[in-house]
């Protein structure tokens, strides 16, 4: 009698159990071994970049030495990509720009060779690429990720929302709450003019809610549009609620198509409220408001926070925007990027 296929028998007790960690150890230490890696080889870059560097200056070698060099590994170590001309002088830079072995070590090495380059393509000195960097890190951003972050001036625009945080919500989750808000937020993905009404942006935003919760930034998690509350017996709606994981806390945002007026921030209260007592457990943390309009006048708006007894924040909304004509020209595109790396 011919013997039953082994994935036909029964598994002994507590079999499947034990193979889904044996999976997921695996998983794991392909994981790091990827991350070794790919720490090895930025190092290895980092290194002989700085190499070239010190030969250069103490040897008085000129440029052509990059030339012979790549020729000459290349030809050492033909079944290794990396050892372009291209690449090479991308090595000379890489170890110019970070100089300090102690951050290459801790942050740079472990990006993937691709975002650092982005890191040297796209920003100007070590502070923005800095954080930027830390900020890859911390998200796991993809390449094209950190370049739309970048084109998008992410750097600039986080914290720089007018708030009250600093007066209505305990450090450190007073400044968590204020670097989770932006000003200006961009929603440019969504095609609209900017004569678009608030129902047509409300609607929009969570037709496209991947690309709207990119923009609002890590940590917050959709959970409804149009939330009814009812409060003595009237219904009233919220036109976007989300659920900050970081800061465990529900946040309303309401969308004004105008100008900002103090009396929105009468409304946004009440919401706030209705949100604390219906909604909200008792793990969870006070409520925050974002109020984002077409337009603020700061004064105003600052003004307006100064009362409040609720955390809030108020920024505007960009519905199209591009960038400058001279930083158009002057960075490259995310295909040249990728031209670049396919030539490594």
């Amino acid at each position: 009698m011919a013997e039953r296929p082994v994935a036909l028998t029964p598994p002994p007790g507590g079999y499947a159990e034990w193979l889904a960690e044996l999976k997921t150890r695996i998983h794991t230490a392909q994981q790091r071994a990827t991350l070794a890696v790919n720490r090895e080889l930025v190092l290895l870059y980092w290194q002989i970049g700085r190499d070239i560097l010190q030969r250069q200056e103490r040897e008085g070698w000129g440029a052509k030495v990059i030339e012979r060099l790549a020729h000459d590994l290349r030809a050492a170590f033909p079944d290794m990509k990396g050892f372009s001309p291209r690449n090479m002088k991308y090595m000379r830079a890489f170890a110019q720009a970070w100089p300090d072995t102690e951050f290459v070590q801790q942050a740079a090495a472990l990006l993937p060779w691709g975002h650092n380059l982005v890191l040297l393509d796209r920003l100007p000195g070590p502070k923005t690429r800095r954080w930027y960097a830390a900020q890859a890190l911390e998200h796991n951003w993809s390449r094209n990720v950190l370049v739309m972050h970048i084109e998008n001036r992410l750097l600039e625009r986080s914290g720089a929302a007018v708030t009250n945080f600093e007066a209505r919500l305990p450090a450190p989750q007073s400044d968590l709450a204020r670097e989770s808000l932006k000003d200006p937020y961009r929603f440019d993905f969504l095609g609209l003019s900017e004569e678009a009404h608030e129902r047509d942006i409300e609607t929009a935003l969570v037709r496209h809610v991947t690309e709207f919760l990119l923009e609002l930034g890590a940590g917050f998690a959709f959970v409804g549009r149009q939330v009814l509350l009812n409060v003595g017996g009237d219904e009233f709606f919220i036109d976007l609620l989300f659920y900050h994981l970081k800061l465990r806390c529900y946040v309303v945002i309401e969308l004004k198509a105008g100008a900002f007026k103090p009396e929105h921030l009468g409304q946004l209260g009440f919401y706030l409220t209705a949100v604390d007592r219906q909604v909200k457990d008792e793990r969870d943390n006070p409520t925050i408001g974002l109020l984002l309009c077409k337009s603020k006048n700061k004064v105003v708006a600052e003004y307006a926070l100064g009362d409040r007894g609720q955390p809030m924040g108020i920024a505007e909304y960009r519905l199209l925007e591009s960038l400058p004509a001279e930083l158009q020209t002057s960075l490259p595109s995310i295909e040249q990027i990728e031209s670049e790396l396919g030539d490594l």
